[in-house]
This record gives structure tokens, C-alpha cells and sequence, in this order.
């Protein structure tokens, strides 16, 4: 078998990406990162030639070509843990793809998240750093030196108060003209709402949950 033999490439979910550029391929084998369409974490790096590539748009599940099976392998036909298509994106030189999934378990054969021991949890950018220092403020730090310990040293009912204050000011802000002083506001209001967040146990990944159950 032939690894790169030339096969047009079939769309079922009708995606629009410049095919690889087979011929720059010694071996017909195109370099296949696979990233969380969620998470936007990368969980793997495979390979695929022409034909597994076929068969991920055909049958929604990516497939690779397995270099030590020498054949064809769909990610999960044995654990069942798919990665089922998302997207398909070619980069710049046509030479290698990134593939958004959405993993069905574990993606790494050791049984991690991903082949980096990593777990794939959502990432908020700065908010996820905020949460982060909003912790460690909370169990660290000298309430007569930080805001946030002096207002979890006062109980959730003053930080819940607060929320409501900054909440009143967005409001106002919003029916007004300003938009310097809505911003600052809804930046207080949305840091409170972190702090209030960690006094009653949760982050933001359990709003992104509970978001994610009432999508449709």
C-alpha cells in the first residue's frame, strides 16, 4: 500500500481548507495536531495520509495512519474513546493540520487526558489567573494588608453585598453615556462575582457547566 496515493478528498460536513500539499510529503504522511474545540488545549499529534483523512470527513471520527500497525486506525475502535470532528484547519505551507475535536474520554492510550499528562480543563485566560489569585489571597494572605482576605474575613453575606453594590453601579453606568466608567464598573462587578463565586465552593468552570447544560 501506497501511503500518499492521491485521493480526492471527500466533504460531509462541507469544510472549507486548502488540502495538504501531498507531494511535499516524503513519506505521504502529513503531521495532524488535535486540539479541544472547547478547550482549546492540544491533545495529540498523529499522522494521517490521504486516505485517513477521507475517512475522518466521511465518518466524523478522525482516523490516522498508525505507522507502527502500518494501516489505517481510528482513534477509539478499540477503547472507544473517538474523537469525533469538529474542524479542519491547514496551516500557511499546506504541510501540516490542525483538527478540533470533541474527545469522547481520555485521548492518550495511558489513559490521560492528553500525551502530555496534562488535564484538559477549560482555561479562561487573565480571569483564570484572577480566580488564581483570588485563592490564594483567600487562604493566604493578611486581611489588614489585602482586600480580598479583609472581605472573606467578613463572611459571604458582606462579599454577596458587594456584588449587589457593583451590580447597582453597572446598571446605572449602563443607561448612561459613559463608557469608561461602564467598563470599570462591570470590572468590579465581574471580580466581586469571582470572589462570591469562591465563598460559596465554585469557579468558573462550574458556570461554563452549567451554561453547557442548557445549550441546545
Amino acid at each position: 500500500m501506497r501511503i500518499g496515493k492521491e485521493i480526492k478528498v471527500m466533504s460531509k460536513k462541507n469544510m472549507d481548507y486548502n488540502t495538504p500539499d501531498w507531494n511535499k510529503m516524503s513519506n505521504g504522511l502529513v503531521p495532524t495536531i488535535i486540539q479541544d474545540a472547547r478547550t482549546k488545549n492540544v491533545l495529540m499529534l498523529g499522522y494521517m495520509n490521504a486516505e485517513a483523512l477521507n475517512k475522518t470527513q466521511e465518518t466524523g471520527k478522525v482516523t490516522f495512519f498508525s505507522r507502527s500497525k502500518n494501516r489505517l486506525w481510528t482513534k477509539g475502535e478499540e477503547s472507544g474513546n473517538f474523537l469525533n470532528l469538529v474542524d479542519i484547519k491547514n496551516d500557511c505551507d499546506n504541510d501540516s493540520l490542525l483538527i478540533s475535536v470533541h474527545p469522547v474520554g481520555p485521548t492518550c492510550h495511558k489513559g490521560t487526558d492528553t500525551c502530555w499528562e496534562e488535564e484538559n480543563n477549560s482555561n479562561f485566560g487573565f480571569f483564570s489567573e484572577l480566580e488564581a489569585t483570588i485563592e490564594q489571597r483567600r487562604t493566604a494572605a493578611d486581611g489588614e494588608k489585602s482586600y480580598v482576605a479583609s472581605l472573606f474575613e467578613k463572611g459571604i453575606n458582606k462579599i454577596a453585598q458587594k456584588v449587589g453594590e457593583e451590580a447597582v453601579e453597572t446598571v446605572i453606568e449602563a443607561m448612561d453615556n459613559n463608557d469608561e466608567l461602564f467598563l470599570y464598573e462591570s470590572a468590579d462587578l465581574l471580580f466581586h462575582y469571582l470572589m462570591l463565586l469562591q465563598a460559596k465552593g465554585f469557579t468558573l468552570k462550574d458556570i461554563e457547566a452549567e451554561l453547557m447544560k442548557r445549550k441546545k
